[in-house]
């Protein structure tokens, strides 16, 4: 059996356990300060909801009186999936490339969006089975070509695993240098859907069947066959549930554990990081499992089609404030939360409160 089983720590996992020990909560004054603010504005009492919560959220990240969602990055990050070889998806794994170039030429659907929210765009290659050096501005961090078969062998190991979290958590460090204040985080990696159900269940520990879904567009046979081959996997590892980084390596892919490291590093450099969907929610379930404190600097965007977001929504507690039945990844829900989240700044910073606007307030014993 292939069952996961604690190790000396390697290099890159050490250096993976170091970073995590830079990770704090939020400053919780600020959130203070952010309400007592919020609350003096000329509006009823918290009648702007969720974007109200999504301000003082965000001046706790940032620490901060007057956050701010700009600038802005979307962090796209692709890799392969030997799983893919079980017949679990609709699509050969080649796609993954030929999307990284479509990327790269501007044609897809994050690049749309990216644009339009005005955000930066930032492509890496941490795990493709084909060579991605030719494509012009695709940054190369590839930690090996593609994840091993989970269903016959463990995806990746314990350092390869370690090595594709610090890739995510060297790019927040990066932008957060060029003073990018929220990172919305997507992927792009044919069998990766598999690949989170599998890391869903095993930190979840709910029934494989919660968290299958079409992914890239299954049919119920597909379905059947996908749901046995994670069942399979997860009775080959036994994943334990107090070891994070080996049930990443038994089950997870190379795309998934940099988006992690993303959710890691935002919480380090006091950055906003935006999930997507389900792919997205699994690394972040990597990420809390790694370091919980890490998921205070988390923002869910949208709430995904896929079965198995709504069950690791749960867990993460992330309330996502878009329903718009979406299931592409990319990025793409994450990167429209951009904009909804600079509108819940421009609340907090320019709203007048009842004393600068010379407005009666409401008798506090009418509130």
């Amino acid at each position: 059996m292939g069952e996961v089983t604690a190790q000396v720590p390697g290099p890159r996992e050490r250096a993976l356990q170091e970073s995590c020990c830079s990770i704090g909560l939020p400053d919780a004054d600020y959130e203070r300060r952010a309400w007592t603010r919020l609350d003096s504005l000329t509006k009823p009492p918290r009648s702007l909801g969720q974007l109200e919560e999504i301000a003082a959220r965000m001046a706790a990240v940032q620490r901060s009186e007057r956050p701010t969602a700009s600038p802005a990055a979307v962090t796209l990050f692709a890799g392969d999936h030997g799983v893919v070889a079980e017949g679990v998806s609709a699509w050969p794994s080649e796609v993954t490339y030929q999307m990284m170039a479509n990327f790269v030429a501007g044609g897809a659907a994050i690049n749309q969006i990216a644009s339009f929210v005005g955000a930066k765009l930032v492509l890496t290659d941490v795990g493709v089975a084909s060579d991605t050096s030719g494509l012009p501005g695709v940054v190369q961090a590839k930690v090996r070509p593609g994840t091993r078969n989970m269903a016959l062998e463990q995806a990746m190991t314990r350092e390869e695993a370690a090595e594709a979290v610090l890739v995510g958590i060297d790019t927040v460090r990066r932008l957060a240098a060029e003073g990018i204040k929220v990172i919305a985080v997507g992927e792009m990696g044919i069998g990766n859907s598999t690949a989170a159900a599998a890391l869903a269940a095993a930190y979840t520990g709910v029934p494989v069947s919660r968290v299958i879904g079409p992914g890239t567009g299954l049919d119920d046979a597909g379905m059947t066959r996908k749901s046995a081959v994670v069942d399979r996997a997860i009775r080959l590892h036994r994943p334990l549930a107090d070891d994070a980084l080996g049930t990443l390596a038994a089950l997870g892919g190379l795309e998934i554990a940099a988006m992690a490291g993303v959710f890691l590093g935002c919480a380090a450099e006091h950055v906003c990081g935006v999930a997507d969907g389900f792919i997205s929610a699994a690394a972040s379930l990597v990420a809390a499992n790694l370091c919980p404190e890490s998921l205070a600097s988390v923002f869910g965007s949208h709430l995904s089609d896929e079965p198995g977001h709504s069950v690791a929504l749960v867990p993460l507690e992330l309330d996502p404030f878009l329903h718009l039945h979406m299931r592409l990844g990319e990025g793409t829900g994450a990167a429209l939360a951009i904009p909804v989240m600079g509108a819940a700044c421009a609340v907090l910073n320019g709203m007048a409160t009842f004393g600068e606007a010379g407005v009666t307030e409401r008798p506090e014993d009418d509130r």
